[in-house]
């Protein structure tokens, strides 16, 4: 006859570093990257290039809080990038032919997420990989964009309220950090409470199991994208009201950024596992090294070489360190008697 007995409960400290051991090591890699451009320049820790920082992080942060729901679903979004520079593009276009700034920013987040929206039902409802229908999103989207600016810059014009959203600030912090953050925080309460995130996790997990449950598998994998094409149109209205001018030249290897915070930040490239706090450090992480780079006086070059060495790193840690296999060397095994 077997005998069950309870198991030890294992150490506090071993299971708290075991579920959170991806966010605790870009935290980890977000510290030593503050600490290490704090001793090599001068002009790191100022309070103008630290808010400096925050702005240019926004619009990553923006657009990496939905890539996060995409790859927790198992697909990816490699348009992001592309689309940012068309409702960018577009919007400068709309603004230098009079259009009202409020009506150009509404039009956006509806175009932005009608297209996100049709490359979902590609993915869910005609079965094509993600990566290809994304892949050939970047193409066109990036194309339409040449076309209509003929490969020039669209002034905005003087539109202070326009310009507010990219170069403003509120209670001294820069409107664009604030806008991330609000999103952020959004992100992280729907992946945490809400019924849709909870889809998200399921779909992602086993997409199958998730619709013989009820759950409404294709619409929620079609929907993860039109929330990215939401948040690119925003990522591009931040930016184009940061430099005063649209280029369909703008956010060249955005996508790459992008991906980089969400995996950095422990985010499963198998689906069924993220995190949105993971996902904040990670593109933080992305946009010091960038401004470090830079205030060392490095080429800006050379940052695609770091932002795909960290890609590189960070898919390999998320698919040999951060799996099943990983376990905290102290914790306690399981008894079996």
């Amino acid at each position: 006859m077997n005998v069950y007995t309870e198991r030890d409960s294992g150490s506090i400290v071993a299971d708290f570093l075991s579920e959170h051991a991806q966010v605790l090591s870009i935290a980890f890699f977000f510290a030593l990257c503050v600490v290490f451009f704090s001793y090599t320049t001068d002009t790191f820790l100022t309070s103008r290039n630290l808010l400096n920082v925050i702005r240019q992080a926004a619009p990553i942060l923006v657009v990496a809080v939905a890539m996060t729901l995409v790859i927790i679903t198992g697909g990816i979004d490699l348009s992001v990038g592309s689309m940012v520079a068309l409702v960018n593009a577009v919007a400068a276009i709309a603004l230098s032919s009079g259009v009202p700034w409020q009506l150009v920013i509404v039009g956006m987040l509806i175009f932005g997420g009608a297209i996100g929206l049709l490359q979902g039902w590609f993915v869910a409802y005609q079965g094509i990989p993600a990566f290809i229908v994304t892949l050939a999103g970047l193409s066109i989207l990036r194309g339409i964009a040449l076309y209509l600016t003929q490969g020039y810059s669209i002034p905005v014009g003087k539109i202070p309220g326009f310009l507010f959203i990219g170069r403003g600030t509120l209670f001294g912090m820069p409107f664009p950090a604030i806008v991330a953050i609000i999103i952020a925080l959004i992100g992280y309460v729907v992946i945490a409470t809400t019924r849709y995130g909870r889809q998200v996790i399921a779909v992602g997990s086993n997409a199958e199991a998730a619709r013989r449950v009820g759950m409404p598998s294709r619409w929620t994998i079609s929907s993860v994208y039109m929330v990215t094409g939401v948040a690119s149109a925003i990522a591009g209205l931040l930016i184009a009201a940061r430099l005063g001018s649209g280029s369909s030249n703008a956010a060249v290897g955005f996508e790459l950024q992008v991906i980089a915070a969400v995996v950095l930040g422990g985010t499963s490239l198998m689906g069924g596992r993220g995190s949105m706090i993971g996902t904040l450090l990670g593109a933080l992480t992305i946009a010091v090294i960038g401004n470090g780079l830079i205030l060392m006086h490095i080429s800006p070059f050379f940052t695609q070489i770091v932002t795909g060495t960290i890609i590189l790193l960070a898919i390999w840690l998320n698919t040999r360190i951060f799996t099943a296999r990983f376990r905290v060397p102290w914790a306690r095994k399981p008894e079996h008697s």
